[in-house]
């Protein structure tokens, strides 16, 4: 009998740890690899290199079962005689009352194309801006596209980021047309490298604009996300993602990052390539934010607030 119960136990703990670490280091490094590739040219909006990111966001969705939000999985914009993509998939609630509360998870996709040459290479592949996100953004579609979901879910890839966040303003400006209620966004920006050892695995921009970290942590069961003072600092919260979408429905919107601009030398550079990436970091980034999402996805309450005196 103690044999069979020890075997349970084992067996158990095997299962637990399966379960704490879904998404595997392989297929961020597959994706991060293609996204981040010479092929792709830079990303930059309206090239046939985003052109190409676009296509392999969408099959990605489409094999998942990730259904496209509008009638394709594409939201055009124009930006001049540019045309620009974001990338909408969606994935219903299952709660009869919940599922009408729609949380949104994004990143842009897009880069800035060519930088100034260093040793032959002009092509900026955008590894850490901002295909980690891009990345983890996909991971995540997976794996709750198997797994219960309360509220509605929509994942987001934005491209026009490089060019003043024309995608995501688009993008926000057209669900708020149609009355969507938002209850909260999530935006990724730059994971690619991980921070000191000290300091928790990311921050949040806006840290005291609601109790978005602060519920994130008690859902995941461990300090996961900080305050940066030179988040605030930078104004972070207002240049990125989340910043249209916090103007548009004045619910928590904010920006999750790994990226401090001391810890990675090559912010729209070159030399922002794959071989830059530290994918244990990425995969435990991924994989720690499950827990936390999922909180915030089911709880049976809206429990993340804005805090109006900010």
């Amino acid at each position: 009998m103690k044999k069979i119960v020890s075997l349970l136990f084992v067996l158990a703990l095997f299962s637990c740890k399966a379960q704490e670490a879904p998404i595997q280091k392989s297929q961020i490094k597959a994706d991060l690899e293609y996204l981040a590739s010479d092929s792709l040219q830079g990303r930059e909006t309206g090239s046939p290199g985003i052109e190409k990111a676009a296509q392999f966001i969408e099959a990605n969705f489409k094999s998942n079962q990730i259904k496209p939000f509008f009638k394709t999985y594409r939201d055009s914009f124009n930006i001049q005689n540019i045309v620009g993509y974001n990338i909408v998939g969606y994935k219903e609630g299952e709660d009869p009352e919940l599922k009408n509360e729609f949380v949104i998870l994004g990143a842009h996709y897009d880069h800035i194309g060519f930088g100034k040459k260093v040793d032959g290479d002009s092509i900026a592949n955008g590894a850490n801006d901002d295909a980690s996100g891009t990345v983890a953004i996909l991971a995540w579609a997976r794996y709750f596209a198997k797994h219960h979901t309360k509220r509605s879910v929509l994942f987001t890839l934005y491209s026009g980021e490089e060019k003043g966040l024309k995608g995501s303003a688009h993008l926000a400006s057209k669900l708020k047309d149609l009355d969507l209620n938002v209850y909260t966004m999530i935006n990724i920006e730059m994971i690619g490298v991980p921070r000191d050892n000290e300091f928790a695995l990311a921050y949040i921009t806006g840290y005291n604009r609601s109790n978005m970290a602060e519920k994130l942590n008690s859902y995941a069961q461990d300090t996961i996300i900080r305050f940066l003072p030179q988040a605030k600092k930078l104004n972070l919260f207002m240049r990125s993602d989340n910043y249209p979408f916090f103007r548009e429905f004045h619910v928590p919107a904010q920006a999750i990052s790994t990226f401090d601009f001391t810890n990675f030398n090559y912010y729209h550079h070159v030399d922002d390539e794959v071989d830059k990436m530290d994918f244990d970091h990425m995969t435990r980034f991924v994989n720690e934010m499950i827990p936390a999402l999922s909180g915030m996805v089911n709880a049976p309450m809206d429990e993340i607030k804005l805090n109006e005196n900010e």
